[in-house]
């Protein structure tokens, strides 16, 4: 089949690769039929390299339709239509009846200190193959892959696989009161979508911010008030403009839609670039002890949220050295939430909102669909936000 592989720093190719098969009773084999780019994966693409391997198939946002199942997947048959999390669970340990699919018990990269493993990244979640590719196997078949009504488009489900539960979780975690006021860092595809289902979920006031022209179009025009970052000579002039907005104190609840490729933080980029110039016996060591990450957003929402706020973090962050203002933090009183997100635990929520209505804006959510063959080309247009790209969909 083909299938996009990493190979270097800003280097994908589609490839040739072995098919998929049966390996475990509890697997499934899917054919794709959508596949999304995920800014997680320009992460693959820039940052993260020192725990990738060449040849590994990237892609966490996969929908598609089952061709064979194992025999301990009593719930799916050939010829359904499937959406799958990005994360592998199994649905009964402790962690999974607790709703933390992402920390489930069995599937839990123990070698890497890490949790559950994840479709498409790198080794410290198992190194699972990924989604962009024509076929998948998907293991833990028995709970992860959530069945939806044939016929339909795919754009009107493909996000569950990720960004509907990112985007749910964050605001959910964020926990804004009724009429309260959230501000979004952030708007690519989480923050966006953040954005929507807040107003959604009863938030009054609804704040972005971004630097990116067409990404800060796309949220007005779904009603949010918005800031570009680059009318604001620093950070302190973005944070007094938003206060002025919420009676002086900030907002109740701040997300963190960015993550470790922040603008700004010139220092951290540049530890970061070097260690992915180091070879990987070096850089990978290194990356586990003394990683950094660019945390201008981090601390953006830490000085805007209220006293007493919350500030929810969904951007992925993978630094083990990063310093944090806690004198700040305990003084506000500032509550954090974070994490991947638990697909399976929100979805249930989610899939009433994916009506013929359409409230959140499913169907045209997507700027760019794409040949798989057309990858390369993808990922450079995604990172160098060009060509007003914000979702990228690609069928193989």
């Amino acid at each position: 089949m083909r299938a996009v592989t990493w190979q270097g720093k800003r280097d994908v190719r589609v490839e040739n690769v072995p098919d998929p098969r049966i390996e475990e009773p509890t697997d499934a084999v899917i054919r794709i039929t959508s596949t999304g780019l995920c800014g997680s994966d320009l992460h693959l693409y820039e940052v993260l390299t020192p725990f990738m391997t060449p040849g590994d198939i990237l892609g966490h946002e996969p929908m598609g339709i089952v061709e064979e199942v194992g025999a301990a997947v009593p719930d799916l048959q050939a010829g359904d239509r499937v959406v799958v999390p990005f994360q592998i669970a199994c649905g009964n340990c402790w962690m999974c009846l607790t709703g933390l699919p992402t920390q489930c018990e069995t599937t839990q990269v123990s070698a890497e200190g890490m949790g559950a493993a994840l479709f498409g990244y790198t080794r410290l979640y198992g190194a699972v193959p990924g989604g962009q590719a024509e076929y998948l196997r998907v293991p833990q078949a028995q709970f992860g892959p959530i069945k939806v009504p044939q016929g339909s488009p795919d754009d009107r489900f493909v996000y569950l696989s990720d960004v509907l539960p990112t985007a749910w979780q964050a605001v959910a975690y964020a926990e804004v009161p009724k009429g309260g006021s959230i501000a979004v860092l952030g708007l690519g595809p989480i923050g966006d979508m953040a954005c929507r289902i807040a107003r959604l979920r009863g938030a009054g006031q609804v704040f972005g911010v971004d630097l990116v022209p067409e990404r800060l179009r796309r949220a007005r025009d779904r009603g949010v008030e918005t800031f570009d970052l680059r009318s604001f000579d620093d950070e302190k002039e973005l944070v007094t403009a938003i206060r002025d907005r919420t009676d002086g104190r900030g907002p109740d609840a701040v997300i963190d839609a960015v993550g470790t490729e922040a603008h700004g933080s010139a220092a951290a980029r540049m530890v970061q670039n070097a260690s992915a110039l180091l070879p990987r016996k070096l850089s990978g060591p290194l990356a586990e002890r003394l990683s950094v990450d660019r945390l201008a957003a981090l601390h953006t929402a830490i000085e805007l949220v209220r006293r007493g706020g919350t500030i929810s973090i969904t951007g992925v962050y993978g630094g083990m050295a990063d310093p944090m203002p806690m004198l700040t933090l305990f003084d506000k009183q500032i509550q954090m939430r974070m994490g991947q997100a638990n697909v399976r635990r929100w979805s249930d929520e989610i899939i009433p909102h994916l009506t013929d209505d359409d409230p959140l804006g499913v169907e045209d959510f997507a700027t760019h669909r794409v040949p798989l063959s057309d990858a390369p080309r993808a990922y450079e247009m995604f990172q160098h936000k060009q060509d007003g790209a914000v979702k990228v969909l690609m069928q193989p």
